[in-house]
C-alpha cells in the first residue's frame, strides 16, 4: 500500500508502470468478475491478471504512487541515451543547437546567467602554446562584452593582455646583485609594507617580524634563503607602496627584490613550513603590483597545497601547540589563503580551490592579554568580515559564473547572494563602517578597501542583468513584447543595484586621488575603477536623466587611469587600452543610432540614450528614481548598505522562490534576434 511506502513520489497515471504487454482477451479487470478491489492505484489483482492499468473501472482523476528508485533509474536511463554517442541531444549540428540554447522555450534559460554561453571562451596568443582562459567573471572580458553590444560586432576580439612584466625580464632581474639596505631604511620599508598591506592581510606576525629584522642584522646572518625571501618581499611592497613614480628607473618600485625572492623560493619543501607559505602569500600580493595575476594565482594555489599537506584547515589541539600566539597565527594564515584563494579567483573567473565543507578550522580570535594580540595581530573583526565576503565572492563565481546545471533559477541564486551581502552590511561592527563626510573623521584605507571590495562583488553579482537590460532596452520593439516596456521591475532593481554600488566604489577612488592616498602602483583600485567605469557608461546610455553625470564620471575615471598608466602602472595601462576601446565602441553605437533616428523617434528614444519605466502593478517606476542625484560625487553621501535600502530591492529580496521563477522568463534568454549574447565560442584573433 501506498502508507508503507515511505520513499515514494505522486505522479499522474497516465504514467506506464511496464512496457505494454499484448493483453490475452479472456483476463478481464477484478471488478467485471466482482471480485473484492485492493485499493491500489492501479489495483494488484488487475495488475495480476494482466489488465493493469487498462481496467476499465479505474478512476483517471485520481493519483498513484511509484517507487522513488523506478523514477531514479527512469532519469538515470534518460540521461544515459542523451550522452550516447549518435543521440539527437548529443551530436546535433551546431546551428541546431545554437537555435535550442537561444529558444525562448527552453526551461533551462532561466536558470543560466545571461551572459555565458554552454562553451568557454578562450584566447591564443603564441601558435606553439596552449590558449589561455578567459573567465566570464573578469571585467576584461566584460568589457569584450559590452563593446559587442555596442558594435554589433559578434566576432570583436578579446583584448589581448600584454601590459605585465615578462618572465625573461625577471629572469634578468633576478642575476643581478640586490644589497641589503641600511637597518634604519629596512626598518622603513617594513612599517610601509605592514600600515599598506598588513592591516587588510595577515601574512606574518607584526612584533615577531620586526624582532627577526633586528636579530638578522645584529647577527649578519644575511644567507638563510628562507628569511632573505621573506624580508626582501616586504622591502618589495614596502617600495611600491612608497613610492610614487618609477621615473628614475623606469620599474615597478620593489621589483629587483621580488625577483631575488623568487629566485630564492624554486625549490618546493618536502616538509612545508609556515614561514615559506609566509613567502608565497607574500610574492602572490607582489604579483599584481607587475599586472601578473595568473602568478599570483598559481602561487595562492601553491600555497593552499602547501597548507593542505600540513593540515592547516584543521584544528590543532593545545597539545601540540602551546603558544597561542603561534596558534592564532596558523589559524590566520589559512584565512588568508582561503581569502586570496577566493578573492583572486573571482578576479579571473576561476573556482575555488577548495571546499568550505572541507574547511574544519576555527574563526580568527583575539588572544589574552589584549596587547599581546595588537602586538602581533590586524583586528579580528576585520578578519572576520574578510573571511565572510571572500566566502560570498567565492559563491558568486560558482552561482553565478559556473556552467553547471542547477535546480534554482538565475534570479533565485541572484537573491541567495544579494541576501547573504545585505546580511553582512548588517551585521558589520560599527567601528568598520565608513564615516560620512560630515563626521569630520578620516576613513583608514583599510577600511575604503574593505567596502570596495564589497561594491566589487555587488557589481560582479548584478552586472549580467544590468548588461541585459541595456541590450533588452536597445533592441525593445513593442512587435516583439506583450510588454510595453519589455523588462520586469526585478531585472530594473538588479540594475539599479549594479550602478549604486558603482558610484559608491567611483567616489570613493576619487576621493581617494584627489586627497592623495590612492596606491600609484597598486592594483585592486585600478580594477574596481575599471569596473566602475563601464557601470557609469551603461547608466548613462540608460537613463537620460543620469546620463550627463554618469559620463562625466566615466572620463574622470578614464583620466586617472590614464595619468597611473604614464606613472607606471601595468594594471592601469592594461585597463586604459580597454576603456580607450570602450569609447571608440561607443561612438560606433551613437553613429548606429543616429543612421536610426525614426526608429529612435518611434521607440521614444532621444539623444542616444535611453529612457525606461517598468510597470509594477499599478505604479509606475522610473530606472534611477531611487538614487538620489545630490548625492552621488559626494564620498560620505552613500552608505554601503544603501541599496539595500530601497522599496524595490527589499521587495526583490522578500519574493519567494516560486515568484521568481516565474519573473519575465524572456528576459534571460538569448534572443537571437536581438543580436544579445553569442552562445558559441569566440573565435579570438591577434
Amino acid at each position: 500500500m501506498a502508507g508503507k511506502r515511505p520513499l515514494s513520489s505522486e505522479v499522474t497515471e497516465d504514467i506506464s508502470l511496464s512496457p505494454p504487454t499484448k493483453r490475452p482477451k479472456k483476463k478481464v479487470a477484478c471488478h467485471s468478475q466482482k471480485i473484492k478491489c485492493t485499493g491500489e492505484q492501479p489495483c494488484a489483482k488487475c495488475v495480476q491478471s494482466g489488465v493493469g492499468s487498462d481496467c476499465q473501472y479505474q478512476p483517471r482523476d485520481r493519483k498513484i504512487t511509484v517507487s522513488q528508485s523506478y523514477i531514479d533509474q527512469l532519469l538515470a536511463e534518460n540521461e544515459r541515451l542523451r550522452d550516447r554517442p549518435g543521440s539527437p541531444a548529443r551530436d546535433a549540428p551546431a546551428e541546431i543547437e545554437h537555435r535550442r540554447v537561444e529558444d525562448h522555450a527552453d526551461p533551462d534559460q532561466s536558470r543560466r546567467n545571461p551572459i555565458i554561453g554552454d562553451q568557454a571562451w578562450f584566447q591564443s596568443y603564441d601558435p606553439v602554446a596552449p590558449p589561455i582562459y578567459v573567465g566570464e567573471a573578469a571585467c576584461t572580458a566584460f568589457a569584450t562584452r559590452l563593446r559587442r553590444f555596442l558594435t554589433g560586432n559578434t566576432s570583436a576580439a578579446h583584448i589581448p593582455r600584454t601590459q605585465y612584466m615578462s618572465e625573461a625580464t625577471l629572469s634578468d632581474l633576478s642575476t643581478v646583485d640586490v644589497p641589503w639596505p641600511t637597518f634604519t631604511h629596512a626598518t622603513l620599508l617594513l612599517k610601509v609594507a605592514f600600515h599598506q598591506a598588513g592591516r587588510v592581510y595577515h601574512m606574518m606576525c607584526r612584533k615577531s617580524t620586526f624582532e627577526a629584522l633586528k636579530e638578522t642584522y645584529e647577527t649578519r646572518n644575511f644567507d638563510s634563503p628562507v628569511n632573505k625571501c621573506k624580508f626582501f618581499t616586504l622591502f618589495a611592497l614596502g617600495e611600491v607602496y612608497s613610492i610614487r613614480s618609477n621615473s628614475s628607473t623606469g620599474q615597478v618600485p620593489g621589483v629587483n627584490y621580488y625577483a631575488k625572492s623568487l629566485a630564492l623560493i624554486q625549490i618546493l619543501p618536502e616538509r612545508p613550513t609556515i614561514t615559506h607559505i609566509e613567502n608565497l602569500l607574500l610574492l602572490s600580493l607582489f604579483s599584481y603590483s607587475l599586472n601578473r595575476r595568473h602568478h599570483a594565482f598559481l602561487l595562492i594555489g601553491n600555497a593552499m597545497r602547501h597548507a593542505l599537506v600540513i593540515g592547516m584547515n584543521h584544528n590543532l589541539g593545545p597539545s601540540q601547540v602551546v603558544d597561542p600566539v603561534e596558534r592564532e597565527h596558523r589559524v590566520r594564515i589559512w584565512w588568508t589563503i582561503y581569502i586570496f584563494d577566493r578573492m583572486w579567483g573571482s578576479k579571473m573567473g576561476i573556482p575555488n580551490s577548495i571546499l568550505d565543507e572541507d574547511i574544519h578550522v576555527d574563526m580568527p580570535t583575539t588572544i589574552s592579554p589584549k596587547e599581546l594580540h595588537d602586538d602581533q595581530f590586524p583586528d579580528t573583526d576585520y578578519a572576520t568580515a574578510s573571511i565572510k565576503l571572500a566566502r560570498i565572492a567565492g559563491e558568486a563565481i560558482i552561482k553565478i559564473y559556473s556552467r553547471k546545471r542547477y535546480k534554482e533559477t538565475f534570479l533565485q541564486r541572484v537573491q541567495q547572494l544579494l541576501k547573504s551581502l545585505k546580511l553582512w552590511v548588517e551585521t558589520l561592527p560599527e567601528h568598520l563602517r565608513l564615516n560620512s563626510e560630515e563626521s569630520g573623521r578620516i576613513n583608514p584605507k583599510y577600511i575604503i578597501s574593505l567596502h570596495l571590495s564589497f561594491n566589487q562583488i555587488v557589481i560582479l553579482t548584478t552586472r549580467p542583468m544590468l548588461l541585459r537590460v541595456l541590450i533588452q532596452m536597445s533592441n525593445h520593439s513593442p512587435e516583439r513584447s506583450g510588454n510595453q516596456d519589455g523588462v520586469s521591475q526585478a531585472a530594473l532593481t538588479l540594475a539599479e543595484a549594479c550602478i549604486h554600488a558603482a558610484k559608491h566604489s567611483h567616489s570613493l577612488i576619487i576621493h581617494q586621488w584627489t586627497s592623495g592616498s590612492l596606491p600609484i602602483f597598486g592594483y585592486f583600485n585600478v580594477q574596481y575603477l575599471f569596473s566602475a567605469a563601464m557601470v557609469m557608461l551603461m547608466s548613462s546610455l540608460i537613463s537620460s536623466e543620469n546620463a550627463t553625470s554618469d559620463m562625466e564620471a566615466f572620463e574622470t575615471a578614464a583620466q586617472i587611469l590614464r595619468c597611473m598608466s604614464g606613472d607606471g602602472n601595468l594594471a592601469a595601462s592594461e585597463f586604459s587600452r580597454n576603456l580607450d576601446e570602450i569609447k571608440v565602441s561607443l561612438e560606433i553605437y551613437k553613429s548606429r543610432r543616429e543612421g536610426n533616428g525614426d526608429e529612435e523617434a518611434r521607440l521614444g528614444i532621444t539623444d542616444s540614450t535611453l529612457s525606461l519605466t517598468a510597470e509594477n502593478g499599478d505604479n509606475s517606476t522610473t530606472f534611477g528614481s531611487g538614487l538620489n542625484a545630490s548625492m552621488r560625487n559626494a564620498p560620505g553621501g552613500f552608505t554601503t548598505e544603501m541599496a539595500f535600502l530601497e522599496p524595490t530591492m527589499q521587495s526583490f529580496l522578500a519574493q519567494s522562490d516560486f515568484d521568481l521563477g516565474l519573473l519575465n522568463p524572456s528576459e534571460l534568454s538569448g534572443d537571437a534576434s536581438s543580436s544579445l549574447y553569442f552562445w558559441n565560442t569566440p573565435q579570438w584573433t591577434e
